[in-house]
């Protein structure tokens, strides 16, 4: 299974980050939380992005373009195998730094890849 973290973790349910926690935990895939927001998704906490992981299998994205440039460093320091940006998140910037440092990119729906069985 592949550990993911999940950037843009929050405790509202009507939000796609919130439903891809659930979905991830579902098929078995462990989770870490990451957002601003406090409280638990998928009966995991909610961290702030300051522990660095170095675990992680996929960065799955849910924060526009604009709010992942503080998280560059953090996110790229963390050395995930892939970074999913979400539809909405999509950064070519970030995407040519992680590509530098062989982290496989790709344009996809986490929620669509877990139905699909294709994450």
């Amino acid at each position: 299974m592949k550990k993911t973290l999940i950037i843009g973790a929050t405790p509202n349910p009507s939000r796609y980050a919130y439903k891809a926690a659930h979905k991830l935990v579902q098929h078995g895939h462990a989770i870490i939380n990451v957002g601003v927001k406090k409280g638990e998704v998928a009966n995991h906490p909610i961290e702030k992005p300051v522990r660095v992981h170095d675990d992680i299998d996929t960065i799955t994205l849910y924060v526009n373009p604009t709010n992942q440039k503080d998280l560059y460093q953090y996110i790229l320091d963390t050395k995930p195998k892939r970074i999913i940006f979400n539809p909405g998140t999509e950064n070519h910037e970030l995407e040519e730094m992680a590509k530098k440092q062989n982290i496989e990119t790709l344009e996809a729906c986490t929620l669509v890849l877990l139905a699909t069985n294709q994450y």
